[in-house]
């Protein structure tokens, strides 16, 4: 899909949950802001496409935000017509490190067989019906779009996020497939494009993960072991909802059967993270993405840390419902109950990615809570920041987003929720991260602006850049 607005205006799905259609409200932004770039365009006497390009086309879908949603945005409408006021704004640049993107191996699933398993990531999933939408000729924003692997290739993942955007390292992810060794990015390939890219830049630009599947029993144990020490993996990546194929459920983290083997091998093989999905609920049987089961084996694993990706967030289906009638953001409330009655437990971190792109353009004042309240009980220090590209496009929306999004004063008077200071975003958008991953961002920051990837990105820069204003996950036509 191509937006409309630097910011997107319907929910796009990262290819683990089907999307509701454009709200009311997201419809209305989408309104006020193509009105205010018209009217700004006009006064700057730019075309509509040098406007969207600039700063600001992200002053518009800002200020058309706040417009329909109340005041969420720390944005002026001078911004909207002077460069210089944007910049002043926005400040100095934050030192961003994205825990989770993707791409998809243009070898995945030759024979489209995961089509037809139950729970399983298919191809036609990855194409994200986009060719299926602009043949039917239901989405004509999709007339020009490819609708092939292509558009979701590691090549035009580098230009979504280290041209595009001010992500300085990022850790490559993966959807399951029916066998770890056939994943949507195996994890050899996953280190091989980790490896080639930073052997480009002349630092290091990106940290893979490997995968674990420890219903395979010794197996997966064995597998565990050749990724630890041929490819070198960063962290392990879990998803206890999905299945391999033979079986038809899922697995807990605290199943002292099944996980904690893997777990005494990670340990063993000095590869701590644990970056498990947990939300968004894949595979079979629902329930088994809940977070509920990390709290014990947290506890029964103190030196090995868990990165709980999506924030536990079960989903943005009818929670406008949900949150009016009981206060309540579904599994991740509960999970930051569970957390606070465990005030010692310290090595849980809470993951952003696609949470907060979804809320974020939805449902603001939910997104609100959601962060006020994981950081209330995990500690600001454990939020780590996640996109879930390139499923939307360049990072850098959501990114512009973050940077301006604030909590209203009257939800931290009468939450206790903690302000989105500057602090408090420097921490989440990188230096939290740095810290579980071993990074020295004082390194990272004088490298990554003279590297390889670096002076490329400041030539394009100064060519003038061309953001595609593509997401490449599903929508709801």
């Amino acid at each position: 899909m191509i937006c409309p607005t630097r910011i997107p205006t319907q929910i796009v799905s990262n290819e683990e949950f089907l999307p509701i259609s454009q709200t009311r409200q997201q419809n209305c932004v989408e309104r006020v802001a193509a009105d205010l770039m018209e009217r700004a365009a006009t006064r700057n006497g730019v075309t509509r496409r040098e406007f969207l390009n600039g700063t600001a086309g992200v002053a518009a879908a800002l200020l058309a935000m706040n417009t329909v949603f109340g005041k969420f945005f720390n944005i002026g409408d001078i911004e909207l017509f002077e460069t210089a006021a944007f910049a002043e704004q926005r400040g100095a640049p934050y030192f961003i490190f994205d825990v989770q993107t993707h791409y998809v191996g243009s070898g995945y699933d030759p024979t489209d067989s995961e089509a037809h398993r139950k729970g399983a990531v298919s191809k036609q999933a990855l194409l994200a019906l986009r060719r299926s939408i602009r043949e039917s000729g239901l989405n004509p924003r999709l007339a020009g779009d490819r609708g092939t692997i292509d558009d979701l290739s590691w090549r035009n993942f580098v230009k979504e996020v280290f041209f595009d955007s001010e992500t300085a390292i990022g850790l490559i992810s993966t959807p399951p497939g029916p066998y770890p060794q056939e994943a949507v990015v195996p994890p050899k390939e996953m280190a091989h494009i980790r490896d080639e890219l930073n052997r480009l830049a002349g630092s290091q630009r990106m940290l893979a993960h490997g995968l674990v599947t420890p219903q395979l029993g010794a197996a997966d144990l064995d597998y565990m072991a050749m990724q630890a020490e041929t490819l070198k993996v960063d962290a392990w990546k879990c998803y206890t909802g999905s299945c391999p194929k033979g079986f038809d459920r899922g697995w807990r983290m605290d199943d002292e059967r099944i996980a904690y083997p893997m777990l005494e091998q990670a340990r063993k093989l000095q590869v701590k993270r644990i970056c498990v999905h947990k939300g968004l609920p894949l595979g079979p049987v629902p329930d088994y993405n809940h977070p509920r089961d990390l709290i014990k084996a947290a506890k029964d694993f103190p030196d090995l840390d868990f990165l709980v990706y999506h924030a536990g967030f079960r989903g943005v289906a009818s929670i406008e419902q949900v949150f009016a009638k009981t206060g309540e953001i579904p599994w991740t409330t509960e999970f930051c109950r569970m957390k606070e009655t465990e005030p010692g437990l310290s090595n849980i971190y809470m993951e952003l990615g696609s949470t907060f792109a979804q809320l974020v353009t939805t449902y603001p004042l939910i997104c609100a809570h959601l962060l006020g309240r994981i950081i209330r009980a995990f500690g600001v220090d454990h939020v780590l920041w996640g996109t879930d590209s390139i499923w939307y496009g360049t990072p850098q929306w959501q990114i512009e987003a973050f940077q301006r999004f604030q909590i209203p004063e009257a939800l931290i008077q009468e939450r206790h929720y903690q302000p989105l200071t500057r602090q408090v975003k420097e921490r989440i958008f990188g230096l939290n991260a740095a810290e579980v991953f071993g990074i020295n961002v004082e390194a990272t920051r004088q490298e990554v602006p003279r590297d390889a990837l670096g002076r490329l990105r400041m030539s394009y820069l100064e060519e003038g850049p061309e953001p595609s204003r593509l997401v490449y996950g599903w929508i709801a036509g």
